[in-house]
């Protein structure tokens, strides 16, 4: 059973902006805390950024001032909005809980090239 769809991937220039979506059930999104993670080639999966269910926020330092992370309550719905994109950031982008506690989808990939 999937619990995590995310979208809105794709490539874009350094300095450029994207705004990923991740849909979940409404059990989830309105019980846990849930995060976005990234994964380059190569590299372990690590978190970027975690939206509680009050709405409290917190990032990974290497995102800080660039991204933010907000709820669509009516669409169970979590967006990470990740402005002046670096090539460091090209990675296939997954949500989940945080803590992990479901299965992963099929993440969405970024990429940041000229």
């Amino acid at each position: 059973q999937v619990q995590f769809v995310e979208s809105g991937g794709g490539l874009v220039q350094p300095g450029g902006s994207l705004r990923l979506s991740c849909a979940t059930s409404r059990t989830i999104f309105n019980i846990y805390t849930i995060g976005w993670y990234s994964q380059a080639p190569g590299k372990q999966r690590e978190f970027a950024a975690r939206i509680a269910a009050d709405g409290d926020t917190n990032f990974a330092d290497s995102v800080k001032g660039r991204f933010t992370i907000s709820r669509d309550n009516a669409k169970n719905t979590v967006y990470l909005q990740m402005n002046n994109l670096k090539p460091e950031d090209a990675a296939v982008y997954y949500c989940n809980t945080d803590p992990i506690l479901v299965a992963w989808g099929q993440g969405t990939q970024v990429t940041v090239s000229s």
